[in-house]
């Protein structure tokens, strides 16, 4: 009995390791997404008014070319108040964007997916879920709880020019030499024009062009009529040699607008087609390998802890983006590797961002965290946002400006922020020169020196927009396309600001400005009133009509007007702005309100105005500030609303409602 029973339990344990060795895993991101967001659905569905938003979605389905008969989005079988999952990536020949999300109702889900799929496509069943195209490169998959939504883009990947570049770059500077050499002595005779070649090299042109079809197909049309002529005469016609660039005879070659209207051949649109169905089966390839990696798995999807270090559970929506592998790799990254001084760009790029999205009841907060991938490099950036204050520039803010930007950062560390990031630039040979490059830039450039001339904290601060009458040369023609210049007049609108930042050393910037008043060509436009140095366009036709330079108790002024070198008086609420202002790196203020009133010149028509006074009436205020928080740079930015929506997530709706609403009354015929 006892020996029944222990082969029992060695049975059940090896039955139960085998489960464990078998279970299905998680699914991975994929290794080279570069974005990755979850929609926080547990909140933002409470902040969404369906009835308001319905009718919306409903409008802007109308205008897409396939017609929707669905009308009420908040009942497709989704799971809305289910976190949602969102990435992508990229390669040099695929573009991948991906949604994860949880369906509630199967059935409403599938009339949901028949209502936006197009008409004739058959849903595909696989083992464990079913899939269909609602599009050429966007397919949507499913089963009981879960689907997932794949958007794929598929280019054929061609020769990569700056990968020969790099190759061939040894072999073409040594060549090079003889190639000077020989070219001034010896001149390659003409060859004899060769109609099969010009054939071979038309046809090669066609094959180019068809990567851009749609907007190639009358260019492929005039060569293919280049190609039957040659075929015929083995010749251009004598007026027409550079089909390029000429007209040619009007017998042979059609007019501009009769190309527009020549369809392609039928040999040609069967090529078209074939191209399309391969490429089709291509991305529907991909899309269906996706679909069986994640259907195989146990639904949830596996991200690295390092995507996940700064979101918050309570934000609305939170986002990762590699914006060092967005900009170094691809076309732009293999192009930059061709230069000696490339990799400083890919330093300064190879960093990593993340968000943090707050709809809240009167604002919208966006927060986010900036990191760079080299820990060494963060630390310096982030000793720069570390700056002394100064309480004389914030006394300039005022609550009737229209906004204003401050920074208190610490000039010297700026100097080891480039060092940092010209580190590891040199490249085998150019290693050792690029280290005494850097030595040598050490001793030369006096760091203390410079930064006493500029140390870090500088404000700009838009006080108000003032409207100007400013002339201008315009053009018109006559009915024989006879040139004539025409002066006319317009209103623009011309800030009134300061520019000004701090400095330890007033007799540099005195000997800057006394040279712009003295020196011979300067002083036309130079000259000194007072204790300012003046700028004066003697034109007077541009945006500005004057402008004033000074120093003051270790202040350079630039600005529009002498009045805005004093202390403003502050209330309450721009005191607290200035207190901002010297305690971050960073920090900002824009009234929309106030900017919109000051361009309203700008806008001339009756629909123009009427989208004014839209926003003149909606727009909030926007607010930031940039600290370090940690091993990042954490930068906030406000947008507080001013209207009566619910929340700042329908404030957007109910903008793009009144929006739609503009537009649908100029299209309806006026009535008289």
């Amino acid at each position: 009995m006892k020996s029944i029973l222990l082969k029992t339990q060695t049975t059940a344990f090896i039955l139960f390791g085998f489960m464990l060795v078998f279970a299905q895993k998680s699914m991975k991101l994929p290794v080279d997404a570069v974005f990755y967001m979850e929609i926080n659905g547990k909140q933002l569905n409470q902040k969404i008014n369906w009835q308001k938003l319905n009718p919306l979605l409903h409008e802007l389905s109308k205008k897409s070319k396939e017609k929707s008969s669905w009308n009420d989005y908040s009942k497709t079988g989704i799971k809305y108040d289910a976190t949602q999952y969102h990435y992508a990536s990229f390669n040099d020949s695929i573009q991948t964007y991906t949604t994860h999300f949880i369906v509630d109702n199967k059935e409403k889900f599938q009339e949901f997916i028949n209502s936006t799929k197009k008409k004739g496509l058959e849903i595909s069943k696989k083992k464990n879920y079913s899939f269909v195209d609602i599009d050429d490169n966007i397919f949507v998959a499913w089963n009981n709880d879960r689907a997932v939504l794949s958007m794929v883009n598929y280019t054929k990947p061609y020769k990569d020019i700056w990968a020969d570049a790099a190759v061939d770059s040894v072999a073409t500077v040594a060549d090079s030499a003889a190639v000077v050499v020989d070219s001034a002595n010896v001149i390659e005779p003409e060859k004899p024009f060769n109609y099969k070649e010009e054939i071979i090299n038309l046809k090669d042109e066609i094959k180019y062009l068809k990567d851009n079809i749609k907007e190639n197909n009358k260019e492929i049309t005039r060569i293919q009529k280049d190609i039957k002529y040659l075929e015929k005469n083995h010749k251009y016609p004598k007026e027409n040699v550079d089909t390029q660039h000429s007209d040619g005879e009007a017998e042979v070659y059609p007019k501009e607008d009769e190309y527009a209207e020549a369809e392609v051949d039928t040999a040609y649109q069967k090529e078209l087609d074939s191209m399309s169905i391969e490429n089709f089966k291509i991305v529907k390839k991909i899309a269906e390998d996706r679909f069986d990696q994640y259907f195989s798995s146990n639904l949830e999807l596996e991200v690295p802890k390092a995507m996940l270090n700064f979101r918050d559970p309570n934000s609305d929506a939170f986002v990762y983006t590699d914006y060092g592998r967005m900009v170094n790799d691809g076309i732009y990254g293999k192009m930059m590797k061709q230069f000696q001084f490339g990799q400083f760009f890919r330093n300064a790029y190879d960093s990593n961002s993340y968000y943090n999205l707050y709809f809240d009841k009167d604002k919208v907060k966006l927060v986010n965290n900036y990191q760079h991938k080299n820990s060494e490099i963060q630390k310096t950036i982030s000793s720069v946002y570390k700056g002394r204050k100064n309480k004389k520039l914030a006394e300039l803010i005022n609550e009737k400006s229209i906004g204003y930007y401050v920074m208190n950062v610490n000039g010297a560390k700026s100097f080891d922020m480039m060092y940092s990031l010209l580190q590891d630039t040199g490249d085998g040979e150019y290693k050792k020169e690029m280290e005494l490059m850097m030595e040598t830039m050490k001793i030369v450039l006096d760091e203390e020196a410079i930064t006493k001339i500029a140390p870090g904290n500088g404000i700009f601060v838009l006080n108000e927009l003032k409207s100007k009458k400013v002339e201008y040369t315009d053009y018109e023609y006559d009915d024989d396309y006879n040139e004539k210049e025409v002066k006319k007049t317009k209103d623009v609108a011309v800030p009134n600001f300061t520019f000004a930042f701090a400095t330890e050393n007033e007799g540099y910037w005195n000997r800057v400005f006394n040279v712009m008043a003295t020196n011979k060509h300067w002083s036309k436009k130079f000259s000194k009133i007072g204790s300012f140095y003046s700028f004066k366009d003697e034109k007077g036709g541009g945006y500005m009509d004057q402008l004033y330079m000074t120093v003051k108790d270790g202040i350079v002024y630039l600005t529009s007007s002498t009045d805005n070198v004093n202390p403003q008086n502050q209330s309450d609420v721009s005191k607290q702005w200035a207190k901002d202002s010297s305690k971050y790196p960073l920090s900002g203020r824009l009234d929309m309100q106030k900017l919109l009133i000051g361009l309203e010149k700008e806008f001339k028509t009756p629909s123009e105005r009427k989208t004014l006074d839209l926003f003149r009436k909606n727009v909030g205020e926007v607010y930031f500030k940039t600290e370090v928080k940690g091993e990042s740079l954490e930068t906030e930015l406000d947008y507080n609303i001013k209207n009566s929506s619910e929340n700042s997530l329908m404030y957007f709706f109910d903008l793009f409602d009144e929006i739609f609403k503009i537009k649908d009354s100029e299209k309806k015929p006026q009535i008289l």
